[in-house]
């Protein structure tokens, strides 16, 4: 599963906060600052998202537990009354599954919030601050609801603000803004691959709450490294200059170009049953590999949550691996569009799942189980195909999107994310009900069908969806 990135309010850039010199990396210093608080934000939720469907599955959603957890009840009836009666694992898989949905809406908020009242230096303290507390709130099992609520507040109002602040360190047309957002991602990814291991390690080990508090603690850290490197961060966007742009006359955009926005919102059931293979990564397929897998290397029990960190560095080589392959094949031949590539990253990650169709038919045929080596295949082919779906994805919407309304349709390109989250934590409660060979199918031929649709929509719609003349020439 490769690390998602949220989307980020849209406001001009404004020059560097200090001089543009080569302070980190051939950067603004500020992008270091930035890049180190990034680090440990994702750290910290990555950590705590290693260990939530376990803690709940195996302890708090128990029925000893379950009871002494605030508002439980109530949201388990609003669940039911939707779903049906559910199992302590399927209970805690949609709960997982409307948590990490969610975190793809509250940033659209977070970003209206910077934009028109507090600015973005003010919101991201904010969201810092609101995350700290929901890692710490998760010592408390009575907590639980008010912690995920700070989560998902403080992911808001921070992530797509401190993203934004990145591309705010340099004047239109700097060249660096490009590999900016690579530095920034590494980052990420560095942190993706270290969360699990320590958080995951702590929380399986020693007791569910120092994982938590590791979690926290991290946060705490990314929060003083943004404070005191707030003197190197871009000034804010004036006001004044924010209202005229906002009042600017707007462009008609024509018959063709609400086609293509139509289009662009309907593509987004093809784009959730895209990702069913990878979003699972972090909600059954953890569930189903502590039961199933043999996790003992040397007299020691590996922690389910380590796997994470393995999806995390196959991720980060797929990724690379995939825009080496596009650069050298442009060399030879014409690249293919966005729909093309995000139809044969459907496919190819289609068979990752698939791959576990055997693995499943192992352990039913022996009853033994199964090595660990079947998660490396399975993020392998995953990741491969994810590479060239969401970032790809991300990219077409940025380039068919009129420029006034950019912002709202990267926006409406992450509900995706929302959707698809919130069904895999559906389709996760099937774990209980269907055999492994039936449940990874399924998935199989979910991710499978979303690259036929594209396939279609490309033999279709593809023209309406063409470059057009401007961009073409800019390319």
């Amino acid at each position: 599963m490769s690390s998602i990135p949220v989307p980020s309010s849209t406001a001009a850039a404004v020059p560097s906060a200090g001089p543009a010199g080569r302070s980190f990396l051939g950067h603004p210093v500020g992008l270091g600052w930035l890049a180190f608080c990034e680090f440990w934000e994702r750290f910290s939720y990555y950590g705590m998202q290693a260990l939530l469907v376990l803690y709940l599955s195996n302890h708090l959603f128990l029925p000893e537990h379950a009871g002494s957890v605030a508002g439980l009840q109530t949201l388990r009836g609003w669940i039911e009354g939707i779903t049906g009666p559910r199992s302590p694992q399927q209970l805690a898989s949609v709960v997982f599954g409307l948590y990490a949905g969610l975190v793809y809406l509250t940033p659209i908020f977070g970003g209206l919030l910077a934009d028109r009242w507090l600015g973005r230096t003010r919101t991201v303290v904010i969201g810092a601050s609101l995350m700290a507390a929901g890692h710490f709130l998760m010592a408390f099992e009575a907590a639980l609801l008010p912690a995920l609520g700070c989560l998902l507040l403080g992911v808001g109002c921070f992530k797509g603000n401190i993203a934004a602040q990145v591309g705010d360190l340099y004047v239109p047309g700097d060249q660096r803004r490009a590999s900016a957002f690579q530095i920034f991602m590494l980052a990420v990814q560095i942190a993706v691959i270290a969360s699990p291991i320590v958080c995951g390690t702590l929380g399986e080990k020693i007791g569910w709450h120092w994982g938590f508090g590791a979690a926290g603690v991290g946060m705490l850290i990314g929060l003083l490294i943004y404070l005191a490197g707030r003197k190197h961060l871009p000034p804010e966007l004036p006001r004044g200059q924010a209202a005229r742009a906002a009042a600017a006359p707007a462009q008609r955009l024509g018959r063709e170009g609400w086609a293509r926005l139509l289009l662009l919102v309907g593509l987004l059931p093809l784009l959730m049953l895209s990702i069913v293979g990878n979003q699972q990564f972090n909600n059954a397929y953890p569930l189903w590999s502590q039961k199933h897998m043999d996790l003992l290397l040397w007299g020691f029990q590996v922690p389910v949550s380590w796997l994470q960190a393995v999806d995390a560095a196959v991720s980060l080589g797929t990724m690379l691996a995939s825009i080496a392959f596009w650069r050298w094949w442009a060399t030879r031949r014409k690249e293919p569009d966005e729909l093309s590539k995000m139809a044969l990253g459907s496919l190819i990650a289609a068979c990752a799942p698939a791959l576990l169709i055997l693995a499943a038919q192992q352990i039913e045929s022996s009853g033994a189980k199964i090595s660990p080596l079947w998660t490396l295949g399975y993020t392998l082919i995953n990741n491969l195909g994810f590479a060239n779906i969401l970032p790809v994805g991300l990219a077409l919407y940025s380039r068919v999107s009129p420029v006034r309304l950019q912002g709202v349709l990267i926006g409406v390109y992450y509900l995706h994310l929302f959707f698809g989250n919130s069904f895999v934590g559906w389709l996760a409660g099937l774990l209980d009900e269907m055999p492994g060979t039936q449940f990874w199918a399924l998935h199989a031929v979910l991710v499978a069908s979303a690259g036929v649709g594209l396939i279609a929509v490309k033999l279709v719609f593809g023209k309406l969806l063409a470059p057009q003349p401007t961009q073409a020439a800019a390319g």
